[in-house]
């Protein structure tokens, strides 16, 4: 299959809008009417409580995953730096989706969970060190937004100095992720500063509250 018509395949699986069919199908609302307007995993933790946001957050990470594995049906060998050249621009095509969701007026979230699950289909071993930073900060600070920053931050001092991945495209791919996640999120990193951002409310019944993401 043609890479083209991959990374359009990728685009647009990327683009389902998890959060808005879950917000709307199970719960009657939609989730970008309410506290940040993202359609994401954050803002869906926030409003519609930890199962909601927990089915949100694995629906989005599938989509990164998936997108990525949609390298296997190209002609290029499944080894070698070509292929994980493909597999990152899969897994981007598919955060792009996420971000900018054809099926939901170009209305998304940040790609967070996405991008997660792009690079648990790249390099499994990674990923769980960064789900284990991730969670370790939400646990303890309920601060989805820094738990992010913290792992998007370990992401290329990882590949770096633990993983020691050699691939140039790969390592270059990890710094831009973490310049990117923490530039978008500098509203978060405000409020972090002001005292004011607002915590995840896990273990607890869901509950309608305006904030931002």
């Amino acid at each position: 299959m043609g890479i083209a018509i991959l990374i359009i395949l990728a685009y647009l699986l990327g683009s389902v809008p998890t959060a808005v069919w879950v917000s709307k199908r199970v719960y009657g609302i939609d989730i970008r009417e309410h506290g940040s307007g993202n359609a994401g995993a954050t803002n869906t933790f926030r409003i519609l409580g930890s199962k909601a946001g927990s089915l949100v957050m694995l629906g989005d990470m599938l989509k990164g995953f998936l997108a990525v594995k949609l390298a296997l049906f190209s002609s290029l060998s499944w080894s070698g730096e070509p292929f994980m050249n493909l597999e990152i621009f899969l897994g981007l095509a598919a955060v792009i989706g996420h971000i900018f969701p054809i099926w939901a007026d170009f209305r998304g979230g940040k790609g967070i969970a996405t991008l997660f699950g792009m690079i648990l289909s790249i390099q499994p071993l990674v990923a769980v060190s960064l789900v284990c930073v991730f969670f370790l900060m939400l646990f303890l600070t309920r601060y989805v937004s820094l738990s992010s920053i913290c792992a998007s931050i370990a992401f290329p001092l990882l590949i770096l100095f633990i993983f020691n991945m050699p691939e140039l495209s790969y390592r270059l791919f990890a710094i831009a992720t973490a310049f990117l996640v923490v530039l978008t999120h500098y509203k978060n990193i405000n409020r972090l500063l002001n005292g004011n951002e607002n915590k995840v409310p896990l273990f607890r019944k869901r509950r309608m509250r305006r904030g931002e993401d």
